[in-house]
C-alpha cells in the first residue's frame, strides 16, 4: 500500500503554529500516513499526538528532520507544491500509485534544492493563496476523496449529519 508522506520546511514554531498544526490535520484528514517537520516543536508533537489519540489511526509526526537528507534518502516519488509549479490537472497522471510519495510544502521561501530534488513541482493554481488549501486539494484529487469520511477507529468519531454536531464517544 501506498504511503503518502508531507515534509513541511521552514516551520517557525513562534510564528506558523497553527498553520503548520493544520498542514498536519488537513493531511491527516485526507489519507496521509504522517509529517516530517524540519524544526523541532515538541508542542506541535503533542498537539497532532492527540488528535490522532482521540480520533484514531497511525498518523505520524517528527519534528526536528534534516529536510536536505530526507530529500537525498526518500524511496519513491517527491512531490514538490509551489505556485510555479505543472499545472495540478497535467501533472496527476504522471505520479505513481505504486511508490510511496513525499510531499513538501513549503512556510517560507523555498530553497532551490527543493525545486531540484523533486520530481513533480506542481501548481494548485496560478494566484496566492495557502499552502494548507493547495495540500487540500491536491491530496483531495489525488486520492479521489476517499478518506474524507474514513473510519480510523478512535475514541471518538463524528457522524455527519445536516444540522447539529454528533459526536459519538467510544467508552472502554
Amino acid at each position: 500500500m501506498q504511503n503518502i508522506w508531507i515534509l513541511r520546511i521552514g516551520h517557525r514554531p513562534q510564528r506558523d503554529k497553527r498553520v503548520t498544526t493544520h498542514v498536519a490535520l488537513s493531511s491527516r484528514a485526507l489519507g496521509a500516513s504522517g509529517i516530517f517537520v524540519d524544526t523541532e516543536d515538541k508542542v506541535l508533537e503533542e498537539s497532532i499526538g492527540s488528535v490522532v489519540l482521540r480520533f484514531g489511526g497511525d498518523y505520524k509526526i517528527e519534528t526536528g528532520v534534516q529536510y536536505k537528507k530526507m530529500l537525498k534518502e526518500f524511496k519513491g516519488e517527491i512531490v514538490h507544491l509551489t505556485m510555479y509549479g505543472q499545472r495540478l490537472d497535467e501533472a496527476l497522471p504522471k505520479i505513481s500509485r505504486e511508490k510511496d510519495i513525499l510531499i513538501v510544502v513549503g512556510a517560507e521561501k523555498v530553497p532551490p534544492e527543493v525545486y531540484q530534488s523533486a520530481d513533480h513541482n506542481i501548481s494548485v493554481g496560478n494566484q496566492p493563496h495557502s499552502e494548507i488549501a493547495a495540500l487540500a486539494i491536491f491530496l483531495d484529487r489525488f486520492t479521489g476523496g476517499k478518506n474524507l469520511y474514513s473510519d480510523r477507529d478512535g475514541q471518538m468519531t463524528v457522524i455527519p449529519n445536516e444540522r447539529g454536531k454528533t459526536v459519538v464517544e467510544k467508552h472502554s
